[in-house]
């Protein structure tokens, strides 16, 4: 390790290099627009690899990727963290296994959100692609993904999560008229629960959508 760094700069450029890759198949499939969404991998047990606010997602390079620590200051580095940084230290802080959070913004994600917000969650049940989610082995099972009202004051948003968090088992929610956060052991897994949220959300539209 570089003694001038309190991390292993090796293992943040194998995690930039992870999230660079990965976000620009996430971009292709119009899940990141303008500059939306952030992302992030865990380094260590102190400090995580995210993206800076204000980078064209699909675009990355190993600049556009910076280090905070668990209370989301930025670590060695003038670059700004995106203001939703706290959304991802709090998952690393509270879940040690945690190693990826990733965060999008597609129209089926953020529809979903709006239609959605006024309740609360959103119901899956009896969805064969459930078993995409850590620690489910079956179809027969139901699963409610929160949605929180969108907000700027994410001290406060953090609080809700947590004290869902405190009450279910949760690998991903939604903010209203926002998109979708979810995560993982490490990035195959965050991918996995990523994908499987967006196809689920997606059914979910289209009955609603066929059942006028």
């Amino acid at each position: 390790m570089n003694s001038s760094l309190p991390y292993d700069p090796q293992r943040l450029s194998h995690c930039a290099g992870e999230i660079i890759v990965n976000v620009r198949e996430l971009a292709l499939r119009g899940w990141t627009p303008a500059t939306s969404s952030n992302f992030s991998s865990r380094i260590d047990a102190q400090h995580v690899a995210i993206t800076v606010s204000g980078r064209d997602k699909g675009r990355l390079t190993e600049g556009d990727i910076m280090v905070v620590d668990l209370d989301g200051q930025p670590v060695a580095t003038s670059h700004r963290p995106s203001a939703e940084t706290l959304l991802h230290t709090q998952l690393y802080k509270r879940y040690p296994q945690v190693g990826c959070v990733l965060h999008t913004h597609s129209q089926t994600q953020t529809v979903a959100s709006r239609l959605y917000a006024g309740i609360g969650h959103v119901h899956l049940e009896g969805y064969e692609l459930l078993k995409a989610f850590s620690g489910t082995t079956t179809h027969e099972t139901a699963l409610d993904l929160p949605v929180y009202p969108n907000t700027q004051d994410m001290p406060t948003l953090a609080a809700q999560v947590d004290a869902t968090l405190d009450s279910q088992p949760m690998w991903g929610y939604l903010i209203d008229g926002h998109g979708l956060y979810a995560w993982g052991r490490d990035m195959a897994e965050a991918r996995r629960h990523l994908e499987a949220f967006e196809f689920l959300l997606g059914c979910e539209l289209e009955l609603r959508r066929l059942q006028r």
